[in-house]
Formats: C-alpha cells, structure tokens, sequence
C-alpha cells in the first residue's frame, strides 16, 4: 500500500486523473449496477453472475501479484462511481484496507463469508485461514451464490436475473470440473498426492481427495531453499508420490530438481492467483479450475501408468 508520507500525493494524483476522466465517464455513464472487485477471478466469476444487468472491474490486472499488491493512482480512478465493491477476504488483499479508507461510503462484500476456512499449517502465516477458497468446488459455488446475494442487494430490480444467471454459472462449474475430479478420485489412494511449490491448493485438494506436500507455506519470505527442497524429496520418496507440480506464476526449477532427483515425472504448471489475458490459456475462472485440475488429472494419470 502507499506509505503514509506518499498518501496526500498518491491521492492528489489520483483526484486529477478521476476529474480528467469526469466527462468520458459521465458519456458512459448507465443505470446498471457497477461493481469493482480486488482482482481478475473475483471479475470474471461477478461477470458471469452480472450478465448484461451490471458493470464489473478488477482493480488488479491478468497476472498481477494480489497478496502484496500496490494500487496506483489509476486503481482509484477505476473505482470511480462504484455502487459495490466485491473482496475476498481471509486476509489475502493485505494492501485494501487502506485502498478501501481512501474511496469514500462504498459498500463492500466479503465473498468468503460462510466458508469455512482451511488454516494455514505452518511458516508465518500458520494457523491463518488459506485464502485461496476459489479452488475448491464446493467452495467455489459458495462464492457465486454471495455474489448473487450481493447483486440482489444493491440492485434488486434485477434480483432474479442474478439468481438465474447464478444457477446456469453453478451448473456449468459442476458439468465441467465435476468429471475431471471423478477421474482423479478413481485413482488408487496413495497415488493421490498434489505436491506443489506454494500451499495454495488446500481446498482444491480437499474437494479432490489429495494429499498435500508443497515447497513453502502461503506468502514465505524465502522460497526453493535447500531445505525445502530436501524435505520434499524425502516426502517423494517416502510416499512413492509419481508426480510433482509448480505454480505459473514462479520458478519451477525447485520443482523440476525435485522430479530429477527423485525420477518422478514433472507434471507442468497450475494457475491459482490471476486469469491470463483474453488470449491466454486460463481467461476465465472456469479455464482456470478447468485447466489447474485436467494438468492434475494427466499427471498423476500419467506418473500412476510410469
């Protein structure tokens, strides 16, 4: 977040770019409902549920870095005229409470209440609640029916289309995830093993019926030590584990050393904390979980008949 010394000039920036922008948006302007979310999942999951009915955007762009993100000048003038803001909440957008302070009476909705939490096993944050709710199914539809929830508050004219857009978005996570889960549950148990770089995957692989062996905890401060490394092998090798992961968004070298040494199989990478752009391999929330658990599914399916 901006350091206190920073702020008044933060926000002088940031109210001449929104008086800059006052005519285009006030040609834009619509009676929809416009909503702003803390990042690119967030969007794209309140899309599908807004439909044509309201306006969504991400604060944060495809492929930014959300746990310590920096807003600019020009996040602030993305929110603009906001109605509602959507977040995630278990302490994931460290920097919002000050983004937040500095909008003004925007109500805010926490997408994570009523999920109940997987905590955080260990590193700084143990005990916390992982925050990455998204990756599970079930949790995964507890997210669309508060964004409906919460559309149907502040736009209750358009109440049921929320609902019924909601609905057809939960039927089509199911149809499309549902199968590929199947296929990884008709594994043997104790092939059922999710080893990763970063915790991220808890509630994936609750859902899923994974074991859990990463690298390093959520948000660690030092990442593909020798001791980390070390341990994760030792976890291989003591549970014949076939196939090992990385996350896209860091270095896969710790992994990939992991499967050389073990002569496990490498099985790619898995997307968890940002949509691609458009043009990209995961654009939609879907493509996301889609794409995360069929690289799950082909590895172990893979490592399994090795």
């Amino acid at each position: 977040m901006a350091r206190p010394t920073a702020l008044s000039n933060w926000l002088a920036a940031a109210l001449l770019m929104a008086g800059q922008a006052t005519a285009q948006q006030a040609a834009q302007d619509s009676d929809r409902l416009k909503v702003v979310t803390t990042f690119t999942v967030l969007a794209e999951m309140a899309q599908n549920v807004a439909g044509e009915a309201a306006d969504v955007v991400s604060i944060t762009k495809p492929g930014a870095e959300i746990h310590g993100y920096q807003p600019t000048p020009r996040d602030f003038v993305r929110t603009e005229g906001a109605d509602l803001i959507l977040r995630n909440g278990m302490n994931l957008e460290i920097w919002f409470e000050q983004f937040l302070a500095n909008l003004g009476d925007i109500p805010s909705v926490t997408l994570t209440d009523g999920i109940t939490p997987i905590p955080v096993a260990q590193g700084a944050y143990q005990g916390n609640p992982n925050p990455h709710a998204w990756m599970g199914i079930e949790t995964g539809l507890i997210y669309i029916d508060n964004i409906a929830a919460a559309f149907g508050d502040h736009d209750p004219a358009n109440a049921a289309t929320y609902l019924a857009n909601a609905d057809d978005y939960k039927q089509r996570l199911r149809a499309e995830i549902g199968p590929i889960r199947d296929r990884i549950l008709a594994l043997p148990e104790d092939r059922r093993y999710l080893v990763t770089c970063e915790g991220a995957f808890s509630y994936l692989a609750r859902d899923f019926g994974l074991q859990e062996l990463y690298l390093w905890p959520m948000n660690a401060d030092r990442m593909g030590t020798p001791q980390q490394i070390r341990s994760v092998i030792d976890g291989v090798r003591d549970n014949s584990i076939p196939t090992v992961f990385c996350e896209s968004t860091v270095n896969t070298a710790p992994a990939r050393q992991i499967a050389r040494e073990t002569g496990t199989h490498y099985g790619g990478e898995l997307y968890v904390d940002s949509l691609s752009a458009p043009d990209g391999p995961v654009p939609t929330y879907l493509d996301l979980l889609r794409v995360t658990a069929e690289t799950i599914a082909d590895g172990l399916e893979d490592g399994a008949g090795s």
